[in-house]
């Protein structure tokens, strides 16, 4: 029964990150963490060290799968990427004095809203600002705006692909599928980063088992849905995301709720 548990919540819990990194290149720390704290009554600390290992896998075939589709932005990517891990260093000590409930219910909302936005103000542009912008200003919009990801990625310890996606989208003028393949593609190393640290810090991991099936089920969520997301329209991802983001962190706020 124990083991049947560990599989229905590890296959609920990856395939809702999975679909959510493909998509929306949503953070597999946003679904996969809280489901196991109050579900599995997993540590909290080794639980986001699992998420963040799911993410790299997922995030690197999603990111692939855009890649194949010229619709991933490596350039400026690279660039935001370094601002990024380099801001959540800093964000995470000024994260050590924000209450863990503040954290939690800021995802939450975050993900709604930005749910919403593509729902109501959808972004059908087809071509990526960025692509018109000089070398040297798009090298300055990326560093400024990775900063200012990485540090709320940081200090709210979640939300790093939802806080991309909405920089992206309406801050920078990416068009949707190139944002969310620039946004998984920076994922793939800053979550590789994260999961290196958190089990270093912890000592290794107390549960292989769930570990394993965590990243096949979020693999197999994200690259069925990357696949979706670089066939659909413009205006079919838009509402696809927005409901997704919608019903995901409607999700977690029952699973708030439930702990």
């Amino acid at each position: 029964m124990e083991l049947l548990k560990i599989i229905l919540v590890t296959f609920a819990a990856g395939m809702g990150a999975g679909i959510g990194t493909g998509l929306a290149g949503l953070s597999a720390a946003a679904v996969i963490s809280p489901m196991l704290i109050t579900l599995l009554d997993y540590p909290a600390y080794e639980a986001v060290g699992i998420a963040l290992a799911s993410d790299v896998l997922a995030s690197a075939a999603s990111a692939w799968t855009y890649h194949k589709n010229k619709n991933l932005d490596i350039k400026n990517g690279i660039v935001m990427m370094m601002s990024v891990i380099a801001f959540t260093l800093l964000g995470s000590y000024l994260g050590s004095f924000i209450p863990h409930s503040t954290m939690g219910n800021f995802s939450i909302f975050g993900t709604f809203i930005l749910g919403m936005r593509f729902i109501v103000k959808p972004v059908m542009k087809t071509e990526s600002k960025m692509m018109t912008i000089e070398r040297k200003k798009a090298i300055i919009y990326s560093i400024v705006n990775g900063a200012m990801v990485g540090l709320v990625c940081g200090v709210m310890g979640a939300g790093g692909g939802m806080m991309m996606l909405m920089v992206l989208t309406s801050v920078l003028g990416y068009e949707l599928k190139t944002a969310v393949g620039t946004s998984v593609f920076i994922m793939t190393f800053t979550a590789f980063t994260g999961s290196v640290s958190h089990f270093a810090i912890n000592g290794g991991i107390s549960s292989p088992l769930i570990l394993v099936l965590c990243i096949i089920f979020t693999l197999l969520g994200a690259a069925v849905s990357a696949k979706f997301a670089n066939m659909a329209t413009p205006k079919t991802l838009n509402r696809v995301v927005g409901i997704g983001l919608a019903l995901i962190s409607a999700a977690m706020l029952a699973v708030s709720l439930i702990k």
